[in-house]
């Protein structure tokens, strides 16, 4: 929400809504995209409501708020048809149609995706305004597919894109990736784009998005309205206090892997962190290799060490994909396999060594043209591979016990620091929310899930016993969200 309308003369000023000082920050933003939010109570919707008001004057002007789901919408719509008809009294709600007519004929509309077949409402059309609300809930094929939409719709109109989010959902490798890891919050990124024009001339356009994060303590008017809603807030179990108040991209609700962590003070310690620093293999570990096949999606191929005590540790990795989110190389199984051959024979950890590789077995049927198999191929190579086992509950119980730290924080499983994708993609998994209505826990599919496939086929292979969790000892320390003060440096990210 936004603030108060100011008093004048002992009487109400005529000021339907203010924004606050964090939604002032993200509603004056030049750049093309702007992720706003990371944390609950920072008055996110309000903001994305407010800001598709900006062209209503515009005759021509059309803005589209999504959320995944339609029942997600009433509560937003329910709020625009307060905010709204206050500020144009003339402008008109079809409820039928979800959409807002102003007096101009500028047009604000209330769509969703939940479905793949939901793209076809969109096709054809043109935004100038495209906005989020809980972006993460849209994966990142639904958020480029809208970004075709975002065009003029005619003259004198902003062409843009916005975003409100918590942390957590299908889209949050994609969100962090493009906003959180590159650069400090509040710094423009630019992305220089190539393009060619008709008589074949190139020309660089930069692509401009910025992350303002905000948090409860940025929302005066909430405080005020419920001043026990920061002290519910610090009462949530862990994962749920570091998602919604400090607006923790390393954990968030519905997350899978809740037990892992990534503590670089502890890289060399071994102690309450999964992430260590790289070391030489013993001669005498066991080797095993993992792989999960994609062509059009990623591959994932890697290489883990086992302890004399059962321990895994993944020490290196090779995963196949462009850089854009959930897209493969189109490599073909050889090319892939000579490729594994070439790591095994430089790989200090792996050169000489027996290696015994486990694959989804379904690559023992995928036919590749009309020659063979992706397993004969990669035969045919020197790179043989194992039938996993398919039971998948079991395999993510086999994961959840890995993860799981003794009392004095060793788990039993490490990943090397170099095994950046496992690092980035693993740990932001969430359950599938249709198979856990039936009563089965599983991880959500659509995500990009191939680097937990084929870890979980080499855990399947080598079973750990069940085991408690065991959390770090907790240290009185100094309140973390107490960063306002600290200066940041601008700088820009090519």
């Amino acid at each position: 929400m936004g603030k108060p309308a100011p008093k004048k003369g002992g009487r109400q000023a005529r000021v339907i809504w203010a924004p606050q000082a964090r939604q002032r920050v993200f509603m004056s933003r030049p750049e093309y995209e702007v992720l706003y939010g990371g944390a609950a109570g920072g008055g996110k919707s309000d903001a994305l409501l407010m800001e598709a008001l900006r062209q209503v004057d515009v005759p021509n002007y059309k803005a589209l708020i999504l959320r995944k789901t339609f029942p997600q919408l009433s509560e937003l719509i329910e709020r625009s048809r307060w905010l709204y008809a206050r500020i144009f009294p003339k402008a008109r709600y079809n409820a039928s149609e979800h959409v807002w007519r102003f007096p101009s004929g500028a047009v604000i509309r209330f769509g969703s995706l939940q479905h793949p077949q939901d793209r076809t409402n969109y096709q054809g059309q043109q935004y100038d305004l495209v906005c989020f609300d809980e972006a993460t809930h849209f994966t990142a094929d639904e958020v480029e597919f809208l970004k075709t939409r975002n065009r003029p719709s005619g003259p004198n109109t902003r062409v843009y894109m916005r975003y409100a989010t918590n942390p957590g959902g299908v889209g949050h490798v994609y969100f962090r990736r493009r906003f959180i890891d590159p650069a400090p919050a509040g710094t423009t990124i630019i992305q220089p784009v190539r393009t060619m024009d008709r008589d074949g001339e190139e020309h660089v356009i930069n692509l401009t998005r910025m992350f303002v994060p905000s948090t409860v303590y940025d929302n005066a008017a909430l405080l005020q309205h419920d001043p026990l809603y920061v002290a519910k807030l610090k009462s949530l179990p862990e994962i749920q206090r570091k998602q919604l108040l400090e607006g923790s991209w390393d954990t968030f609700s519905g997350q899978v892997f809740e037990e892992w962590r990534n503590d670089p003070d502890h890289y060399d310690d071994q102690r309450w962190t999964h992430v260590i620093t790289p070391f030489k293999i013993p001669e005498w570990w066991r080797i095993y290799r993992g792989m999960d096949w994609g062509y059009e999606r990623p591959f994932s191929v890697a290489w883990y060490a086992i302890d004399g005590e059962g321990r895994m540790y993944r020490i290196r990795e090779y995963y196949g994909t462009n850089g854009t989110a959930n897209t493969g190389v189109r490599m073909t199984p050889d090319a892939v396999a000579r490729r594994i051959k070439q790591i095994e024979a430089s790989d200090p950890n792996l050169k000489g060594k027996t290696i015994i590789g486990v694959a989804d077995k379904a690559i023992a049927q995928a036919v590749v043209g009309e020659r063979s198999t992706v397993k004969a191929l990669m035969q045919a190579e020197g790179v043989s591979w194992l039938p996993s086992k398919s039971k998948r509950f079991q395999g993510l119980m086999e994961c959840h016990y890995r993860l799981a730290f003794d009392r004095d924080g060793r788990p039993m499983f490490y990943c090397f620091s170099n095994c950046r994708h496992f690092i980035e993609l693993v740990p932001a998994l969430v359950y599938d929310e249709n198979k856990a209505a039936g009563g089965m826990e599983d991880v959500d599919t659509e995500m990009e899930d191939h680097i937990y496939d084929e870890w979980r086929y080499v855990c399947m292979e080598n079973p750990c016993p069940a085991r408690e969790n065991h959390e770090k000892p907790l240290m009185i320390e100094d309140d973390p969200l107490d960063l306002r003060q600290k200066k940041r440096t601008m700088f820009y990210r090519v």
